[in-house]
């Protein structure tokens, strides 16, 4: 059995989504004309340093991407990094410094803040929740609640934060949902379903280790599902109360399927659908409702 999504860490893959963000990112700053303001204050060969600081407390992502960002705006920029991703910084702390040509790290700020603040927030997001579970055996997990085009850079701020990776597309799993079932004259049960998938991912897959999810939204929905071999089944919307009485069922029918929380988990309802005993809890927050942590540019000296 497969339960296992991909998980993502910073790659080529990541770093060629985050350059034809980038490319958007510096049109949209610079236009055509450039930095107007620093042209006009500012020397062609006038040097500096300066600082990215924390002015919050949070976990940083994004500083595999700051090298590729500078070089966008101002190949000469050095970049020297003080922390790596993942790491917990206090406020008032220099996550790294920038040197070279002062119009450079002028324009390449707003960018580079932009990009630095939203990954950082979802990865200090998904610590909290992290926390929140520690000593269940429940994992937090993503989901595809995300920005268009962001999705693999925000699913690698969830790893930063210590959460793990839902399916990052389409293409990586089936899940069937209530939509798949209820779809034109030919509706399925989900046990019917499953078996369905099972069959297609046999032949899709020579090995056969494609995930196969399945939302149920009841108890005699799970009971039925179950003996159809599904490898998670994600319980929509339930109470704790039902969610207990959910695992235990589990445990006596297919004690090796996941079961996956989802629907109406913040941090207040979280410590109790964690009790349950569930192994896995699905967060749309994480990725569509995280602050962007705040970070600032300071010149040394």
């Amino acid at each position: 059995m497969n339960t296992q999504f991909h998980q993502f860490v910073w790659d080529r893959r990541l770093s060629r989504d985050w350059e034809a963000i980038l490319r958007l990112a510096v049109a949209e700053d610079l236009g055509s004309r450039g930095d107007l303001t620093s042209i006009a204050l500012t020397k062609e060969d006038d040097l500096g340093r300066a600082n990215v600081v924390a002015r919050k407390p949070g976990v940083v992502a994004g500083l595999a991407a700051v090298p590729q960002t500078l070089a966008a705006f101002e190949t000469r920029l050095k970049w020297s990094p003080l922390w790596e991703d993942g790491s917990t910084v206090a406020a008032g702390r220099s996550i790294g410094a920038i040197e070279g040509p002062a119009r450079g790290i002028l324009a390449a700020e707003r960018v580079l803040l932009n990009m630095l603040g939203r990954l950082s927030g979802i990865a200090t997001l998904t610590r909290r929740y992290v926390e929140a579970v520690a000593g269940t055996k429940a994992r937090i997990f993503d989901t595809r609640k995300t920005t268009p085009g962001f999705r693999r850079l925000e699913k690698y701020a969830v790893r930063c934060g210590s959460g793990w990776n839902h399916r990052g597309g389409l293409d990586e799993a089936v899940l069937i949902k209530d939509n798949h079932l209820a779809l034109g004259r030919r509706r399925f049960s989900p046990a019917e379903a499953v078996a369905a998938a099972r069959r297609f991912v046999q032949e899709f897959s020579r090995e056969g280790l494609m995930p196969v999810e399945v939302e149920v939204d009841s108890l005699e929905q799970l009971e039925a599902v179950l003996p159809a071999g599904p490898d998670i089944v994600l319980l929509d919307n339930m109470t704790p109360e039902q969610m207990r009485a959910a695992v235990a069922r589990r445990d006596t029918i297919a004690p090796a399927v996941q079961l996956e929380a989802s629907g109406g988990v913040d941090l207040d309802t979280l410590p109790a659908i964690a009790a349950s005993g569930v192994e896995r809890i699905s967060v749309g927050a994480l990725t569509h409702s995280a602050a962007a942590l705040d970070f600032g540019l300071d010149w040394d000296g």
